[in-house]
Order: structure tokens, then C-alpha cells, then sequence
């Protein structure tokens, strides 16, 4: 006779004094919680922890070779984890807390577990904005592991309904405190003497980088190896086939536009690029839940943060 794994009950909780306690007992006792960041919802477990990491990996059906973000509650943890250069001391002072993630030489005494870093010798580190992540770090007493608190390669969760809807029945609980203000993931950079390697693209912009450290931002990572989150060539990816560049719908498509145009959904009226980023995912949800059997995206710029847009768009069409 086998005996069926576990299901747990996941529960949504308001986010407060009350659940952030309870959100700190699951990840001290090993186990991930979904929690907002600004950029989209994360799973959060304890990056000292390999079954706490490896918890994470079974959630989400990820990969193991794909490396996890450490989010830190501020620059002295962080220094305990990594190796700090010059430029990524200045890239720090200028963007944290907030939505970028550098990729940095792992300490050999940082704790971390080898999973976090899927057995190389950087590790990803994030100071988020958001005060429930914070709040989380410093009540836990960890650093977070902590990727999109989705399945692996589906849509991004911006809201924890979206959570809940890919991870029920995976995770105890999912801490709410509204839609995420950014709606992408972070931007991912390895800080170099003479260069910023731009590993994936966010909310922090190639433009906001030069202008802070005064180097040159090169795109295009060694394709042949994972360095990072957000790398595969399928990913963030809805169940419905999509076609991008739609000026308009065809038949059984869902469009999502962008500016003044007939569709089913706006990422802005306005042709606003913040406010487009802001709702990407969410779109992205409402059209793989409708009744039509593909999906289609307006043509976005290919600037400034409509860059990131574009990646994940391309990620979720491939």
C-alpha cells in the first residue's frame, strides 16, 4: 500500500502583525511561504536551509539547475553572503532597496546552501523594497530564497489570487498585501570592472545603469550556461499558444493591447510603459483564463523598460 504525499491547505492571510508571525514559524520550520515583493509574489523559504530550498524546487516543479534570488533586509547581510567590488557598492547605493538583483561572488562562509546557487560560484542577491519582504527577512532571521511563487515557467503572480491559483494545495500559506507595484521581476546584472553584464532586463533600466556607474551595459549573456533566473528560453510562459506584434485580434485570439486600439484588455490606454510593465502579468492571466483559444500582444517600444516587457513577452511566446 503506498501512502498519497501530503496536500497542504493553503491559505491566503492579510498581511499583518499576526501573519507575518505566523509567515516567520513556516520558513524557521522549513517550509515556503508566498510573500509580495514589489516586483511580482515570490516563494520564500530559508537559503540557509537545503530542504527548506529544496521545498521551493518541488513547489514550483523548478528546475534545480536554474539558481534562486537571495533577498537580503539590508547591505550588512548581504556583505555576509557576497563579495562586494567597487561597482556593485555603487550599484547597491544607487538602487537599493528596490528591483535589482546582482549576481556576486558567493563568500565561502556565507551558510548559504549549495542549491540557492545551483552549483556556481556566484550567488543572486536582491535588497527589496517592499516592507512585507523585509519585515519577513528580519522576523525570520534568514535570507529568502525566493523566486516568483508560481509554477515553474508559467505566468508571473502580481497578485496572490494568482498564487493561489498555481500553488493551492502546494504551500501553507500566501501572505496579501495587494498588487505588486512594478509587475515584472528585477532586473539581473553581474557588476564587472569595466562593463555591466546585463543578465535579464526589469524595472531598472541599460540607461539607469550607465548613468549610475558610468560604464558601458552589455547585453547578451553566455547563452550556453544559466547564471541567472529568468534565462530559459520558455518561460513566463500562459497554457494558450501567443502570438505578439498583433495589430489586431484574429479568430479565437484574446488581444491585449497597447494605446488608443480595439481589444479585449489595455496594458495602458495611454501608451504609459510603467503602467503597461505594471500589468503584463495580470493581462497575461485574464486572457490564458478566457474562453479563447489563443492569445495575442500589441506591439510594445523597445525602450527603456519596454525592453523587460518585450523579453518576457518573447519568453512567453517561445
Amino acid at each position: 500500500m503506498t501512502i498519497p504525499n501530503p496536500v497542504f491547505s493553503t491559505r491566503i492571510s492579510r498581511y499583518g502583525s499576526e501573519a507575518l508571525r505566523e509567515a516567520a514559524l513556516l520558513i524557521r520550520a522549513g517550509e515556503p511561504v508566498a510573500v509580495p515583493t514589489e516586483t511580482v509574489y515570490g516563494l520564500a523559504a530559508d537559503a540557509t536551509d537545503s530542504n527548506a530550498v529544496a521545498a521551493i524546487y518541488t513547489a514550483k516543479g523548478r528546475p534545480s539547475f536554474n539558481p534562486l534570488i537571495v533577498h537580503v533586509a539590508d547591505r550588512e547581510m548581504a556583505g555576509r553572503l557576497a563579495d562586494f567590488s567597487p561597482v556593485a557598492d555603487k550599484l547597491a547605493e544607487r538602487f537599493w532597496p528596490g528591483a535589482l538583483t546582482m549576481v556576486l561572488p558567493v563568500r565561502p562562509d556565507s551558510g548559504l546552501s549549495p542549491l540557492v546557487m545551483a552549483g556556481l560560484p556566484t550567488v543572486a542577491l536582491r535588497l527589496p523594497a517592499h516592507p512585507a519582504m523585509r519585515a519577513l527577512i528580519r522576523e525570520s532571521g534568514r535570507p529568502l530564497a525566493a523566486p516568483s511563487a508560481n509554477r515553474s515557467g508559467a505566468i508571473s503572480p502580481t497578485r496572490a489570487e494568482h498564487v493561489l491559483a498555481s500553488l493551492n494545495g502546494k504551500i501553507r500559506m500566501i501572505l496579501d498585501e495587494g498588487p505588486t507595484s512594478e509587475g515584472l521581476e528585477s532586473t539581473i546584472v553581474a557588476p564587472e570592472s569595466d562593463c555591466i553584464r546585463l543578465l535579464r532586463p526589469g524595472p531598472i533600466t541599460a540607461a539607469m545603469l550607465e548613468e549610475a556607474s558610468r560604464l558601458p551595459v552589455v547585453t547578451g549573456a553566455d547563452n550556453a550556461k544559466i547564471e541567472a533566473p529568468g534565462q530559459l528560453e520558455s518561460h513566463y510562459a500562459p497554457s494558450k499558444p501567443v502570438r505578439l506584434n498583433a495589430l489586431k485580434a484574429e479568430k479565437d485570439e484574446y488581444l491585449i493591447g497597447f494605446g488608443l486600439m480595439p481589444c479585449h484588455v489595455n496594458l495602458s490606454p495611454d501608451a504609459d510603459m510603467r503602467e503597461a510593465a505594471a500589468h503584463l502579468f495580470a493581462a497575461l492571466h485574464i486572457a490564458d483564463a478566457s474562453a479563447a483559444e489563443r492569445i495575442a500582444v500589441a506591439p510594445i517600444p523597445n525602450e527603456g523598460i519596454g525592453v523587460a516587457i518585450n523579453d518576457r513577452l518573447r519568453r512567453a511566446a517561445a
